[in-house]
């Protein structure tokens, strides 16, 4: 069997998953954290511990670190390196920096006229004012970010610019989203192979402004119209994504794609739809890599 390593953060749930599953499927474990990976760049070794990652058949990258930060640009820069020195990894590094910032998926996405939420970008806070005096009530995201880490709601109000010189102390740039009324859950749907997998509402709690399950939300078995997942995929194409997980919201408006997954999300998936996508994906990759599971 092929000699496949995971990418992932030791005890994180979906990393650890995803491990279990290739150990299950071809007999060896490995669970890769690049914050303890040594690449030399004139021999072409990339070592985590006694492995040399150049001699793998495969990676799978289901996270470059616990939480999203630039650093996990130069870290993919790594993985770059060896994708072409030969190693075949899924998603491809490449592709993913491409979609790990958020202005840079926004910018994309726009671009192909994908219909999103009215955004504004800029660094200065006046302009941000501006911003939020349009939008009456905005969200500030940070560029690098999940599950609506560091993200703040902001109001046309007094407190608007402390709010906002508050953020810029640990964030150059402001991401300024108009708070769009979504009801009580957004959609998760999920892409294997640029493939139409599954869908899942995440069901928000009637005391938070977000949908993630760190602010109490619950998954939920969906089944969007055809109109749905066609905008989904069209969402997903531009990136070239091996698994991927696009987020919208259904409103009054019509749909908006909040953004397309760099990782996508396993538990959403198991829990409201019982599919085990870890299993899926090892398999996934094995048949591109020419070996059955």
């Amino acid at each position: 069997m092929p000699n496949i390593a995971i990418i992932g953060t030791k005890d994180g749930w979906s990393s650890e998953k995803l491990a279990d599953a290739a150990g299950k499927i071809t007999g060896r474990r490995l669970l890769v954290e690049m914050n303890k990976v040594r690449l030399d760049l004139d021999s072409g070794a990339a070592w985590f511990g006694n492995t040399d990652l150049s001699k793998m058949d495969a990676m799978i990258i289901k996270k470059i670190g616990a939480r999203y930060s630039p650093d996990l640009l130069d870290r993919l820069e790594l993985l770059r390196f060896l994708e072409q020195r030969g190693v075949k990894i899924f998603s491809s590094p490449e592709r993913i920096l491409r979609v790990l910032d958020r202005l840079s998926c926004t910018v994309t996405l726009k671009a192909a006229g994908i219909p999103m939420p009215p955004t504004t970008i800029t660094e200065d806070i006046d302009q941000a004012l501006i911003a939020v005096g349009t939008y009456r009530e905005a969200i500030i995201k940070p560029l690098y970010t999940s599950k609506a880490r560091g993200m703040i709601v902001v109001q046309d109000d007094t407190d608007a610019k402390q709010q906002l010189e508050n953020f810029q102390k640990e964030n150059s740039f402001f991401y300024i989203q108009k708070k769009i009324h979504i009801g009580n859950q957004d959609l998760g749907l999920v892409f294997l192979g640029g493939e139409y997998l599954t869908t899942y509402a995440r069901c928000k709690q009637e005391n938070s402004w977000n949908t993630t399950i760190r602010s109490g939300g619950k998954y939920a078995p969906y089944d969007p119209p055809a109109e749905i997942i066609d905008l989904a995929k069209r969402a997903q194409d531009l990136f070239g994504l091996d698994f991927t997980c696009v987020d919208i919201a259904i409103t009054p408006n019509g749909p908006y794609v909040f953004e397309v997954s760099a990782f996508g999300g396993f538990r959403g998936i198991l829990e409201a739809r019982d599919i085990d996508p870890a299993n899926l994906l090892v398999e996934y990759v094995l048949e591109r890599i020419g070996h059955d599971g």
